[in-house]
């Protein structure tokens, strides 16, 4: 693919010469970004037109906050909904993109003077430490906990990005010493190819594996956006990589990258920061050069428990900066060591880091624990919510993440993804809250939400023999059903996990807003 590259120089030559401009917004949405340049470019005095191809209805939540807000003066604001015009992108003197729409062939933006997204701008213009996170799995968690982490240890941090948080909504309250934790996607990063904008102090990119194919068509492509992240570093900075090999044992093309085996280390060929590496065990010497890899691995300390280890160039041995977690799930584990990572590059002791990042309890909708409920046979049931899972590859994942067989709420809309993983997951037999010969720990029960990825399941379920309840056409429905037979369990504690595995479609607005009415429908009953 040919990428489009975007220029260096900025319609606006400073903050203050946005003023008088006139701004078109390509996506206002529901989730806040287009809503937040909004109101920071009505706040730094632009004429704002507002364009998306949904109508006012689908808008009008986000359309009544902003006139909410009386600090904005909206006779500068014009809305141009269920359509696009050419005109108003070829009279803008800068189009405001969304990070979900393509450049190439769109004649919209072909038509554009100039093209800035929320986060090029707030790289422009602000000179705080930068700790950017991207990749395929374990993204949000990890900006998550480096967020909660700093935040422990008494820095003014911020949290911004694919998170849903644009950080347009805290601009102007960064400086030199703010650090910034922002979580890319890889549009989020293509939107920055070109210009300049992006050096990260510390980069991370989590565990690659197949993701937006439909999008991108080949893992190359998907790829070359990642590694935008550590383009611009320097030595001074850190860029952290991935020490294992792929989970599909698809590294880098030979033809294109003869020069590495794996993603990680593709990444570490290139970048001119200071590699950091992370595994699951520890890290093997450099093969060309028989010199230590430096980075963090997972251990066990002398009582055998769980724990992280860090070495790093400076350091005659490995120190401790992570003991055990407050999140369930194998695959959190890097995750939060990756975050002890960054807090023990920022100057935080190692104690202090295992303290911190010991305590973080995880993110909403992600295996998110809200809510817990004895029955009338004084069976203590724990609820979570993992709405955010809407690959196959994390509700399967889920399944696994509590050491026993859980009751499991699945299912939704197909977003084209092969769903062997998950049904491979569901079909398991064997022991309740035992490995079977499969490495797999079976699921005691399963409810299903009805749509065109649960139509799918169904088949192998039923030829398997799986027994479950639904699907259901509605939430309550399901959740009435669970109530009845939740009441009646007695014996040892149970775990209902909600973890979709599908995009939210048809019955919700999105994700966030199918895991807030699950949890509000649990309250609601026990």
């Amino acid at each position: 693919m040919t990428f489009h590259s975007y220029s260096k120089t900025c319609a606006f030559s400073s903050i203050d010469g946005i003023r008088d401009k006139h701004v078109t917004i390509m996506g206002l949405g529901l989730n806040g970004g287009g809503e937040a340049a909004v109101r920071f470019f009505l706040k730094k005095g632009a004429y704002v037109l507002v364009t998306d191809m949904k109508t006012q209805e689908q808008l009008q939540p986000t359309i009544d906050r902003i006139a909410a807000d009386k600090d904005l003066d909206t006779s500068r604001l014009t809305y141009r909904l269920g359509e696009h015009r050419i005109e108003d992108f070829e009279n803008a003197d800068c189009v405001i993109k969304n990070p979900g729409v393509k450049y190439e062939g769109n004649k919209y933006l072909a038509a554009a003077k100039a093209i800035e997204t929320d986060l090029s701008i707030f790289l422009r213009f602000t000179d705080c430490p930068i700790i950017a996170v991207t990749g395929s799995k374990g993204k949000s968690s990890t900006v998550s906990a480096i967020y909660y982490g700093l935040k422990k240890a008494g820095y003014k941090a911020f949290l911004g990005g694919n998170i849903t948080v644009s950080p347009l909504t805290f601009f102007d309250e960064v400086n030199q010493d703010t650090p910034v934790v922002i979580e890319f996607s890889s549009w989020q990063l293509a939107d920055l190819r070109g210009r300049g904008v992006l050096k990260p102090h510390i980069s991370i990119i989590t565990k690659i594996v197949p993701d937006h194919q439909n999008w991108y068509g080949n893992m190359e492509d998907y790829v070359a956006d990642k590694r935008l992240i550590y383009a611009d570093q320097t030595k001074g900075d850190y860029s952290i990589f991935d020490a294992e090999e792929d989970d599909l044992g698809t590294g880098p093309d030979k033809n294109l990258h003869p020069e590495a085996d794996t993603w990680g280390n593709l990444f570490a060929s290139e970048t001119k920061g200071t590699v950091l590496r992370y595994g699951k065990g520890p890290l093997e010497k450099d093969k060309k050069t028989d010199k230590p890899t430096y980075g963090v691995w997972q251990d066990k300390d002398s009582k055998g428990n769980f724990c992280g280890k860090v070495f790093l160039p400076h350091m005659t041995k490995p120190e401790i900066i992570l003991r055990g977690l407050s999140v369930p799930g194998e695959h959190m584990k890097i995750n939060v060591l990756n975050a002890a990572l960054v807090l023990y590059l920022m100057g935080i002791p190692a104690e202090k880091t295992a303290e911190i990042c010991g305590s973080w309890t995880g993110i909403e909708h992600r295996l998110q624990f809200f809510h817990q409920y004895k029955n009338k046979n004084k069976t203590n049931i724990k609820f979570y919510n993992d709405s955010c899972a809407t690959v196959p590859e994390a509700a399967a994942a889920a399944t696994q993440s509590f050491g026993k067989s859980v009751i499991f709420m699945t299912g939704g809309t197909d977003k084209g993804l092969d769903l062997d993983v998950l049904s491979h997951t569901l079909i398991q037999k064997g022991n309740l809250d035992e490995l079977n010969e499969d490495g797999f720990i079976p699921v005691k029960d399963i409810y299903l939400l009805s749509g065109s990825a649960t139509d799918k399941l169904l088949p192998v379920l039923n030829k398997e023999g799986v027994k479950y309840h639904g699907p259901f056409d509605s939430l309550d429905a399901l959740l009435d059903q669970a109530k009845n037979d939740l009441e009646s369990l007695d014996g040892k504690d149970q775990i209902f996990v909600f973890s979709p595995g599908a995009t939210s479609f048809g019955m919700f607005t999105n994700e966030f807003d199918r895991g807030n009415k699950y949890m509000d429908g649990i309250k609601k009953r026990f």
